[in-house]
Formats: structure tokens, C-alpha cells, sequence
């Protein structure tokens, strides 16, 4: 689905205004603008505050919005469920009053959203291949967070100028940066071995630019093809990376004794993407090519 385009889609015609300047996808998208010449500048209100918002679009003057703005919580979601009304005024209140002050204006919005709202189930099982789509209705609500992300989907599917990226324990190949999934886990003392989705951000974020300039809007499971358990990507990053490395799993249940909140596990189907996006590779393939082969210790 297409929304009216604002002009040319050459980088000198395109405005970009972006929330979530100290925000790890908001820091990579405006190094991404940077390097392809598009202009943007990084919003100053608040989600929640509308004249804010208001007062930046009349500033800015943008040809589209990027949203990386929210609450994931620190260290971890967790942190969501002792700050439930913090966690509603930005992930909620905040998303929808930036989607409908974009809509009064006649601009699309691009927000980025999780995938983590939905678990593996009957008709989707571990390993059977079958993944959710765009229009399946979110089966988990086991943490707070996915329980309110999965609410404003749900209300955004309204709007007819908003495009919803699914975005899923997001990978980069900046291994340092401890919002990197596989930073996550290589530092954690042990890890479940379940296979997920996943989005490679330096492949996935220059797509998500590709889709502003094309006015694309609804929902898109914004992940590479197929799955990779962290087992996978553990061995890899011993291979490439650390020969010395190691690690050890723990199960399911053993993993609920030290977290709050329950966790997501599924698997995303990406066909709409890659129909979209032909060049968009597999999970693994990217992960080799974005991010290992980045940072291949030679001897």
C-alpha cells in the first residue's frame, strides 16, 4: 500500500525529521541520511506533547517522520513492568498523538515497532517454517511492553498514512553497542537456544528509506528471511570472531527463575518484504555478510 507522494524522491527533494536522537536506530538513521546526501534533523518535542510536535513539523517542514522514539526499558523490558504508566505515555499516548498530528499534515510516518508480540503456537510451530504475517492478530502478551506495543499496532492499522516495521532483536555490526542482540547475548551468563526472527540493521535500515521515498504504509514484518537460533549465532561469532569463546544454555523454564517478564519466541514471515525487496537476504547470509565478515579477527 501507497500513500500520495510529497514530490520527487531524489535525495535533495527529501526532509526527513526523526525522534529518538539518543536512540540507537535513531542514531544509525541519521549517520545513513548523512552519508546519502538526505537531508533531516532530529525532532525536540516530546511524543506526547502535541503542540511540541506540532511546532517541530512547522519548523522542520519535513517530507516524511521517522519514529525511533519509545520505551524498551534498561537493562532490559523487564523495567517496563515496575513503570507501567511511563511506559503507556510514550509507547501509546506518545506513538498515537505523533501519528495523528502526521495525518492532519498529510505526511507519512515510519515507525519502528517490535514483532515481539507474538509466541510460537499450533498453527506456527518451533521449526515448522510457517510464519506469522502482517494481518495475524499478536498471540503474546506475556511482558508489558509487548502488551502495549501490540495495542498501538492495533490502533495505527487506522491510520492510513502509517507504516509499521516489525523490527525484531535487532542485530548490527557495531558489536560493541550493548542494545546489539548479539552483544546481549555473548555477555550473558547462560542463553536459551531458541530459532527467531531477526533484523540486521545495516541491511534493513537503508530499506526502510528506500520505503519512505516509495510512500509505502501498513504493516511489514521488518526482518531478514528464515530464523537463526542464538546457538547459531554464538557459533559464529566463535568463528569469526573469538575462537576462544564459549557458553552455556539453560532451558525455557530454567531462564523464567531470572526474569520478570516472559519472553517472545516466534517466527516472522518476511515474503512481503522480500516481494517488495528482491535483494533483501536470508537471515544467516546477512548476518555472515553485515556483520562477521565486518569484524573478522585475521591472524
Amino acid at each position: 500500500m501507497g500513500y500520495p507522494a510529497n514530490g520527487s524522491d531524489s535525495a535533495k527533494s527529501l526532509k526527513f525529521l526523526i525522534y529518538g536522537r539518543t536512540g540507537w536506530i535513531g542514531g544509525l538513521l541519521g549517520k545513513l541520511c548523512q552519508a546519502q546526501g538526505i537531508d533531516f534533523e532530529y525532532g525536540a518535542g516530546r511524543l506526547e506533547n502535541r503542540s511540541s510536535l506540532e511546532a517541530d513539523i512547522a519548523a522542520v517542514k519535513p517530507t516524511h517522520v521517522f519514529n525511533a522514539a519509545g520505551v524498551t526499558g534498561r537493562p532490559n523490558v523487564d523495567w517496563c513492568e515496575s513503570h507501567k504508566v511511563e511506559t503507556i505515555r510514550t509507547n501509546v499516548v506518545g506513538t498515537l498523538t505523533l501519528a495523528d498530528v502526521c495525518r492532519e499534515r498529510g505526511l507519512v510516518l515510519f515507525n519502528y515497532a517490535t514483532g515481539c508480540i507474538f509466541e510460537y503456537d499450533a498453527g506456527h510451530p518451533l521449526g515448522s517454517g510457517i510464519g506469522f504475517k502482517e494481518e495475524d492478530t499478536p498471540n503474546f502478551i506475556g511482558s508489558f511492553y509487548s502488551k502495549t506495543k501490540a495495542m498501538v499496532e492495533d490502533l495505527l492499522k487506522n491510520y492510513e498514512n502509517v507504516c509499521t516495521l516489525r523490527v525484531r532483536m535487532p542485530i548490527s555490526s557495531d558489536l560493541l553497542n550493548p542494545r546489539n542482540f548479539i552483544t546481549k547475548i555473548t555477555r550473558y551468563d547462560k542463553v536459551v537456544n531458541i530459532p527467531n526472527s531477526m533484523t540486521i540493521l545495516d541491511e534493513l535500515l537503508p530499506i526502510s528509506i528506500e520505503m519512505a521515498k516509495r510512500n509505502l504504509t501498513g504493516i511489514w514484518n521488518f526482518t531478514n528471511p528464515g530464523v537463526v537460533s542464538h546457538n547459531e549465532i554464538l557459533e559464529m561469532y566463535r568463528d569469526y570472531i573469538d575462537p576462544k569463546f564459549t557458553w552455556k544454555n539453560f532451558t525455557l523454564e530454567e531462564q523464567a527463575k531470572v526474569i520478570v517478564a516472559p519472553r517472545s519466541n516466534n517466527e516472522l514471515d518476511a515474503n512481503k518484504l522480500k516481494k517488495e525487496f528482491p535483494e533483501l537476504l536470508p537471515i544467516k547470509e546477512s548476518l555472515i555478510k553485515y556483520v562477521f565478515q565486518q569484524n573478522k579477527k585475521t591472524a
